[in-house]
């Protein structure tokens, strides 16, 4: 005998979150503080079961008119009014919740059962705990209410008005047979939604908190990068090297980074980390690999303007759509928003080299300070799986310094390969210098080069042997030359 088959909830993410949707059968409390999003989540739910010939029962336990409810919802994408009155039916339990317990699991079984309904909303459980003050009374009507609507096939979820907390000291937390918590928080200016599915009877749930999103269309979930990867192998390794286009770069390299890979380019402000990304994913575009630049700082018009003050015209392949340019900004949208798109565009056009470009930024969007290194070794290994070779720039915390520390920095640890940018002091100037600090799996010249950045683009110079602890920043001299040139 099959088991009986989940009750789909009309949102896909929501579904996820539930292991496949709503069991049937079950009673399903949803808690959160005003204004979290409960009753529009409920309802989203209720209007997507109408909406596909389904019987639904709505209703209200206070006096105010149905019509208010209903008001409140109209600029929803979700709300569709001409299932209102027969697929999606609202009824007010209020007067017979004044009468008792009984009267009110009568009513609403009535009803459920007269509409052939399966699915049953109740909106403001806490409103008849305040009704009645009686927790014994408030215990067995949810009880009794739950086995009616189980021998009617009928899935029940209700809101109330707690946090979690203090729900989980309540008989509604022992009663119900799953719970769904929302809540709102502050982090500076920004307010984040959250949801966790903190109980849910014989289900495998994802668990922990995600993000939510209320919009225009309604409710939205975006599950945990790190608790949703597909159980699918990375892409094959092969011997393909991903180089710059930079003869003098990618022999250092023996060719470019290896495919697949994930590398970090560090570096001080303004010494060049932008351009020699803009190089990586331009020489990708130019081998018919379609690649992806996301800028958490520039335009697309601005990051080709940049490049071509230099000599490097990136517009022909951005013309052509083998290079795509994109700008998003980590302080109007959270971490987890940003990379579903980033990986939506990344599946949807077969890219094969993705840069982004500021990935402090997007380090700061993780709100939750011990999500990071989960997060963004999820990230890479998504990219692998994907078969995209990934470059990832970040601006290191001092120009010039004896301490080279990466421990703020999760992804330098996951990332394959690094490669240093320092800007050097020396006989009263700066020079710019870059070193592979590492390459897994591969071998690579770690001798440090002078590079220089003019007019006509980015050239790396010959190897730096005339001074000593270049990359501290603060070079001691040996001999007469750097780069070649005499000092």
């Amino acid at each position: 005998m099959s088991p009986p088959q989940n009750f789909d909830t009309g949102i896909p993410s929501l579904n996820v979150l539930l292991a496949g949707g709503l069991p049937p059968r079950q009673s399903i409390i949803v808690t959160g503080t005003p204004g979290s999003g409960k009753t529009v989540l409920c309802s989203q739910v209720a209007f997507a079961a109408a909406s596909r010939g389904i019987p639904v029962v709505v209703v209200t336990v206070t006096s105010e008119p149905h019509d208010k409810l209903v008001d409140a919802l109209s600029g929803f994408a979700f709300h569709k009014p001409e299932v209102l009155g027969d697929m999606l039916f609202l009824i007010s339990a209020y007067s017979a919740l004044k009468r008792g317990a009984k009267e009110a699991r009568d009513l609403l079984l009535q009803t459920v059962r007269e509409r052939g309904a399966r699915l049953l909303f109740i909106d403001g459980l806490r409103s008849i705990r305040d009704l009645w003050q009686d927790e014994a009374r408030l215990r067995e009507f949810l009880y009794e209410l739950g086995l009616g609507l189980a021998a009617l096939n009928c899935i029940g979820i209700f809101t109330t008005e707690y946090p979690l907390q203090r729900l989980m000291e309540l008989p509604e937390a022992t009663t119900m047979d799953g719970i769904v918590a929302v809540s709102v928080r502050s982090q500076g200016a920004l307010r984040m939604r959250r949801v966790e599915v903190v109980k849910l009877r014989g289900r495998p749930h994802l668990l922990g908190e995600h993000v939510m999103r209320i919009t225009m269309q309604g409710v939205d979930f975006l599950p945990r990068l790190e608790a949703t990867l597909p159980a699918v192998p990375e892409a094959p390794l092969d011997l393909e090297r991903r180089g710059f286009g930079l003869p003098e770069l990618d022999t250092l390299m023996y060719g470019g980074f290896p495919s697949n890979s994930a590398t970090l380019i560090a570096g001080s402000m303004g010494i060049g980390k932008t351009l020699m990304a803009s190089y990586f994913a331009l020489d990708g575009a130019r081998r018919g690999e379609k690649s992806l630049f996301v800028s958490f700082f520039d335009s697309p018009e601005r990051v080709l303007a940049r490049a071509l003050r230099v000599g490097l015209d990136m517009r022909p392949a951005y013309e052509s759509g083998m290079l795509e340019i994109i700008n998003e900004l980590p302080a109007e949208a959270e971490a987890d928003v940003l990379v579903r798109r980033i990986l939506q565009r990344i599946e949807e056009r077969g890219v094969k080299r993705v840069v982004l470009d500021g990935l402090a930024e997007l380090e700061q969007s993780i709100m939750e300070g011990e999500r990071r290194r989960a997060f963004l070794a999820s990230l890479a290994l998504r990219l692998r799986q994907l078969g995209v070779t990934s470059l990832f720039t970040r601006e290191v915390s001092k120009v010039v310094g004896t301490e080279l520390d990466f421990s703020d920095s999760p992804v330098a640890m996951l990332a394959e390969n690094v490669l240093l940018l320092r800007f050097v002091e020396l006989h009263g100037r700066l020079h710019r210098i870059l070193s592979i600090l590492k390459m897994r799996d591969s071998k690579y010249d770690s001798t440090v080069r002078e590079f220089e950045v003019a007019d006509t683009g980015l050239r790396v110079l010959a190897p730096m042997r005339s001074s000593q602890g270049l990359l501290t920043g603060q070079a001691r001299p040996v001999g007469t030359t750097i780069g070649g040139s005499t000092t």
